[in-house]
């Protein structure tokens, strides 16, 4: 059901194409890829809008086939091949339940020795389904699932985010089991969404992986930064108020363009100014965003060695670390030799608290970074 939005700055989900900026031609390469027949991978770091993309892709072909089953998975949380099946089971079943009762109760029959439970979603109050799959049985759980999506007359469209996520499952093979159901399922039709970049590239470029060469390849930008002007400050003015051109531009510079922080301080600007004119507002409410995220941050760095911490830091002070184990680095910001800074470098691109980009290492989370320089 379409609703208004109190504040048409969205920070999480996704709520209609008026609250949507712009990525309208990604919309439409995406929507035709898979209308005719072809999968996608989709890669960008976090934070740039990879599944407010995917859920507006969802939203238009929705509106051109209304029986169509859209389904989107986050296996970001999983940590084993039972994991990933129960999560993609229990999706594609509610789905399943919503569109239609007799093809929730097939589906509810098919996955019958995976003891489907009724329950409560906690978020939405609505009654759903949940799978417990048995790890002996994710193989015949998932061809179950397949065979089924196979047999029923609607287009089918399964995204899957932070699909690199399979490479750490203890599981051998889970690759080319998916591969060997997907190349066969004319009706499913698949977008692999990852944030990490060299881990999605080898999955789908590399000669030696199931999906090599299986899929077309897209890499996600920030949105131009005048198409987000106009989209932002419209909203200003419907309410006969303004953002300030410059304004805007220094927060788009300030976080490099990532929609979800923009949109994060965005939200706040609209909630607290009818017209925004100068960097003072700016810069007061992208303070107040870091302050309330500082309880979370502490935790988080409880968890660091003080080496780690150190490096975190120092990477945050420089903004941009191109060299962070060169002897000028460690003597700027009295680090531990280089054996040991590589050692933390790793450990906190691991925990993605470090990000690597072509040009060297960011602190992954900018309002962390802020806060970080603060300290």
């Amino acid at each position: 059901m379409k609703r208004k939005s109190v504040n048409p700055f969205v920070c999480q989900g996704y709520e209609s194409p008026e609250y949507f900026c712009d990525r309208v031609k990604e919309t439409q390469d995406m929507t035709s890829m898979l209308c005719n027949g072809r999968n996608i991978t989709l890669i960008s770091p976090r934070r740039l809008g990879k599944t407010g993309l995917i859920w507006n892709t969802f939203y238009h072909i929705k509106a051109e086939n209304k029986d169509a089953i859209c389904i989107y998975i986050d296996i970001l949380p999983t940590k084993n091949q039972s994991d990933f099946v129960r999560m993609l089971g229990t999706a594609v079943l509610n789905e399943t339940l919503s569109k239609s009762k007799l093809l929730g109760k097939k589906m509810l029959e098919m996955l019958s020795s995976s003891r489907p439970v009724l329950g409560i979603d906690a978020f939405t109050g609505l009654p759903n389904v949940t799978l417990n799959v048995d790890p002996t049985q994710t193989e015949m759980t998932i061809r179950n699932i397949f065979t089924y999506l196979n047999k029923v007359k609607h287009e089918v469209f399964i995204a899957i985010d932070e699909f690199q996520q399979i490479n750490d499952y203890p599981e051998s093979g889970t690759e080319a089991m998916l591969r060997s159901y997907i190349q066969f399922s004319h009706n499913i039709h698949f977008i692999f969404s990852g944030s990490k970049m060299h881990l999605m590239a080898e999955m789908f470029a590399s000669p030696q992986r199931p999906f090599y060469q299986s899929t077309d390849i897209m890499n996600l930008a920030p949105i131009d930064e005048e198409t987000y002007y106009q989209f932002a400050n419209s909203f200003f003015e419907t309410k006969k108020g303004g953002l300030n051109h410059e304004v805007f531009h220094e927060l788009y510079q300030t976080y490099d363009g990532y929609t979800w922080y923009v949109q994060s301080v965005l939200n706040r600007l609209y909630e607290k100014f009818k017209t925004v004119s100068s960097s003072a507002q700016l810069r007061e409410t992208i303070l107040k965003v870091v302050e309330s995220k500082s309880p979370q941050y502490e935790s988080l760095l409880l968890f660091l060695t003080d080496n780690q911490f150190s490096l975190l830091r120092a990477v945050a002070k420089e903004e941009m670390a191109q060299q962070p184990m060169g002897k000028e680095f460690i003597k700027k910001y009295n680090l531990p030799g280089a054996s040991s800074v590589k050692i933390a470098l790793e450990v906190l691109c691991d925990k993605e608290l470090l990000y690597r980009t072509p040009q060297g290492y960011i602190v992954y989370d900018r309002f962390m970074n802020q806060w970080l320089q603060r300290l």
